[in-house]
């Protein structure tokens, strides 16, 4: 039977071969340490908690909301952002609450995409920045994003060599999986070539606030004029710790959020309120939940590279992020990530995401989580060192 058009444009998933050999290491009764998934381990502060509890008790909370999030929340997002950003935002055009980043991102590639569009995507990047695009239709062309190399070389070249002309350029700072930061200057250079080539600009900052070395993560909405063609994509996830509680929220250019508004009228009714009342508090209400949270990320960074140097394997120290892109050891580089990534997880039982699930030019690395705490880290970097040790087999 032929397959579904748009699942037929979805390649296999990569994280599946890591995730089905844990959950049978698992089934044995194996203790698997597990940084793959960055999903944050620590409880919602409790005073967003009890806010939610409250609301929740109120049976007028319990009807149907609103696709693009409550008058409240949409405030509260524009009150944030000039506090934080000294941005100022409209919260009736130029701000929309989302079912999480990725429901708001994925939405609105649906809505400003047509089938055979091209989109610029750095590579490697989070899967997301690229299959929300794949979904609607359009076609994807990479950017490298290397160390190695110059971004907007790339992506002049990019821009040179594709036809039909993008439409969208993709920005994602702190990046997911590399954990690389830009400053504000990179942003303004973002913004002049969008404006020179008609771009639009999704610009992802999920981990503008966990940040560490005494960096301060830009919003490319700083950028005088760039709310002609930028939006900007943020997540409550990882700044309060709030994963399942699905916040996200999209501010900026006022034809894109009115795209994503229209598209959402269609689609869904908003999340359930009393959330939104929660994440209401969450952004108007004591941050000193952030620093808590940011320096406990700090803390468990450290840990794991300065025992992971102590094991041999040197790790560049990212300066912001919940994540850790270790470049593969290089007596295991030929393996490539996914099949390194089995092997870590065979013989040390420790678990981390093959850098190719990234895109291809993220093969030679692995992306570690700071998801377990101080002493699990200790327990994997014990495990990867007597991995090292004995040359990738530790019963040798």
């Amino acid at each position: 039977m032929e397959e579904f058009y748009r699942i037929s444009r979805l390649p296999p998933y990569v994280f599946a071969a890591v995730n089905e050999l844990k959950d049978a290491a698992r089934h044995r009764g194996e203790d698997i340490i597990d940084f793959g998934m960055g999903n944050p381990d620590q409880p919602t502060p409790q005073h967003i908690v009890d806010k939610l509890i409250e609301a929740a008790r109120q049976g007028r909370n319990h009807r149907y909301s609103v696709s693009r999030g409550i008058n409240g929340l949409r405030k509260a997002i524009c009150a944030y952002y000039k506090r934080r950003f000294d941005v100022d935002l409209d919260p009736d055009s130029e701000a929309i609450v989302s079912i999480g980043s990725k429901e708001g991102y994925s939405h609105l590639a649906l809505a400003i995409t047509s089938p055979g569009d091209t989109v610029l995507v750095p590579n490697p990047t989070y899967p997301i920045h690229v299959y929300a695009f794949v979904l609607a239709g359009a076609d994807i062309r990479h950017v490298p994003l290397c160390r190695t190399t110059d971004f907007f070389e790339e992506l002049t070249q990019a821009m040179a060599h594709t036809w039909p002309k993008p439409k969208v350029l993709v920005i994602n700072f702190p990046s997911n999986p590399t954990a690389m930061v830009v400053d504000l200057p990179f942003y303004e250079k973002v913004v002049a070539f969008a404006k020179e080539n008609d771009l639009y600009v999704l610009s992802d900052i999920a981990y503008s606030e966990i940040c560490f070395d005494g960096y301060d993560c830009p919003s490319m909405l700083q950028v005088p004029g760039a709310k002609d063609c930028v939006i900007e994509f943020y997540s409550l996830s990882k700044t309060y710790n709030m994963p399942g509680w699905r916040v996200g929220f999209a501010v900026g250019n006022k034809r894109l959020v009115r795209a994503l508004t229209r598209i959402k009228s269609y689609l869904d009714y908003g999340m359930f309120q009393p959330i939104q009342i929660a994440a209401t508090v969450a952004l108007n209400g004591p941050q000193e939940c952030i620093g808590e949270i940011r320096s406990l990320y700090q803390s468990r960074r450290d840990v794991l590279l300065e025992g992971l140097g102590r094991a041999g394997w040197e790790i560049e120290r990212p300066k912001a992020s919940m994540f850790v892109w270790a470049h593969i050891p290089e007596e295991f580089r030929k393996l490539g990530s996914l099949e390194f990534s089995k092997l870590l997880l065979k013989e040390a039982q420790v678990a981390v995401s093959p850098g190719i699930g990234f895109g291809q030019y993220g093969d030679e690395f692995v992306r570690i989580a700071l998801i377990e705490n101080e002493l699990r880290t200790r327990q994997a970097i014990r495990s990867i060192k007597k991995f090292l040790n004995a040359g990738g087999d530790v019963r040798s």
